[in-house]
């Protein structure tokens, strides 16, 4: 079953086409040393090394860094996705929604968190990632705000105007999560984190009840 866009094609961002399977496997090579060297830290030398080619063969798959980039959105994105298509399977869909960000919230992700968190401090130097990231963050409210919708009984365009804000708050919010820099995660911290995003998702049930 499919649901349709809550936001116009204005609002929700390029879909991002499916990473081919070299490339996908390039990425997954490079990823530590992108993390490990930053943006700017990690030559183009250096990712070629990790991916186990040369230089001219690297540039065939990614021209720069910023398609680098591109290429990792486009393989989180497709994994985001795929978790929105088993929430949308669900017979709770909040409850769906709520457990899946609880997962992120309370999982450790050294890797991928510094590897973001190197991509995040890129998009304030580089506007070409700024706008990869963009997309991205956009692509995920854009799915989250289809449910928002499911669930509120309110039009696409409604729920947009009344619930956007609260897409990016949750986006905003697991995004920081992930990119802890501490290497024990603080369970205190982590209650804290989901109150405060369980409270934003109770306005989108709360509207389900005032449909009612």
């Amino acid at each position: 079953m499919t649901f349709p866009s809550p936001i116009s094609p204005a609002h929700a961002g390029p879909v991002h086409n499916p990473v081919p399977d070299r490339s996908a496997e390039i990425l997954g090579r490079i990823r530590a040393v992108f993390a490990e060297k930053g943006f700017d830290g990690a030559s183009m030398q250096d990712l070629a090394r990790a991916a186990g080619m040369s230089v001219g063969n690297f540039y065939r798959y990614f021209p720069s860094k910023a398609a680098i980039v591109e290429g990792m959105v486009a393989l989180d994105i497709a994994e985001i996705e795929q978790k929105f298509a088993e929430i949308r399977t669900a017979d709770d869909l909040m409850g769906a929604v709520r457990g899946k960000i609880a997962g992120e919230v309370c999982t450790r992700h050294k890797d991928k968190g510094q590897l973001w968190a190197e991509i995040g401090a890129a998009a304030h130097r580089k506007t070409e990632v700024a706008a990869i990231c963009g997309d991205m963050e956009e692509r995920i409210c854009a799915n989250m705000l289809g449910v928002f919708a499911r669930v509120s009984g309110l039009t696409p365009e409604a729920c947009h105007q009344r619930f956007g804000a609260h897409a990016r708050f949750v986006v905003m919010m697991v995004k920081a999560a992930a990119t802890r820099q501490n290497d024990a995660l603080d369970p205190d911290l982590n209650v804290l984190i989901l109150q405060s995003i369980n409270r934003v998702l109770d306005d989108v049930t709360d509207a389900a009840s005032e449909k009612s």
